[in-house]
């Protein structure tokens, strides 16, 4: 597994009256919030395969953005985006999987078929996944996302070469984790219930994903703000 040597320092966030870096200038830039799971993903990724020199940190205030963001970079506002080789490139899986193909660095998929095959169904799925946690809130979260966190369950177990979903790390945990982690939370915090009870390959997964110094870095300094966010979009809190 690949490590961080250093720990990166965090650069300040950039909101509505900061001046704009100077784009397109050859600079590749990832432009994410650090409390934003879709950006972390890109995140991990990018510190993974070692690549905190060659893509430039940008963080942008959401509740706050500054003007030249939407009109030079994103024109819905949104995080993340890649800024590279004079192109600017949207949507979390797609970065997650371009930075693996066209950067250097430890790859983050198996050359095996089979687990390819495997790990594209586990990406699809990823999408369902979230959707159904966040539809969860209103209602009964226990009992609506048992059969869900179970599906990941069985899928860590199709491969006894390691603790991941593919046996080693790769795209595919990374596009969980950071949603599983904040469900994990908002979970215990609101509805006190341990999504790991009776799952224990989940339960080493998630143990073994904290272990990893380029996710490590990506956490977020306040989880309170996800459950705060929860209570009062879907629960009037």
């Amino acid at each position: 597994m690949a490590t961080v040597a250093v720990q990166e320092i965090r650069p300040p966030t950039l909101s509505a009256t900061s001046d704009p870096p100077p784009i397109f200038d050859g600079t590749t830039r990832l432009y994410i919030s650090y409390s934003c799971p879709f950006a972390q993903r890109v995140w991990i990724t990018r510190n993974y395969k070692g690549l905190q020199e060659k893509i430039k940190l940008v963080p942008i205030d959401l509740q706050n953005k500054p003007a030249w963001y939407k009109e030079k970079v994103h024109p819905e506002g949104k995080v993340p985006s890649l800024e590279h080789d004079g192109k600017i490139l949207v949507e979390s899986i797609d970065l997650i999987k371009y930075i693996d193909v066209n950067f250097e660095g430890p790859s983050l998929y198996p050359n095996d078929p089979t687990k390819k095959e495997f790990g594209e169904e586990l990406i699809k799925y990823v999408d369902i996944f979230t959707k159904e946690m966040f539809g969860s809130f209103k209602g009964d979260p226990v009992t609506q996302t048992s059969a869900t966190y179970d599906y990941l369950e069985n899928a860590l177990g199709k491969y006894e070469d390691g603790p991941f979903f593919l046996g080693e790390f790769s795209l595919v945990d990374i596009a969980y984790i950071t949603f599983v982690e904040r469900f994990q939370l908002v979970s215990s915090e609101i509805y006190k219930h341990d999504i790991t009870a009776g799952r224990p390959k989940l339960a080493t997964w998630i143990e073994e994903v904290n272990k990893n110094n380029a996710y490590k870095q990506t956490k977020p300094e306040n989880p309170q703000e996800f459950v705060d966010f929860v209570k009062k979009r879907f629960l009037g809190q």
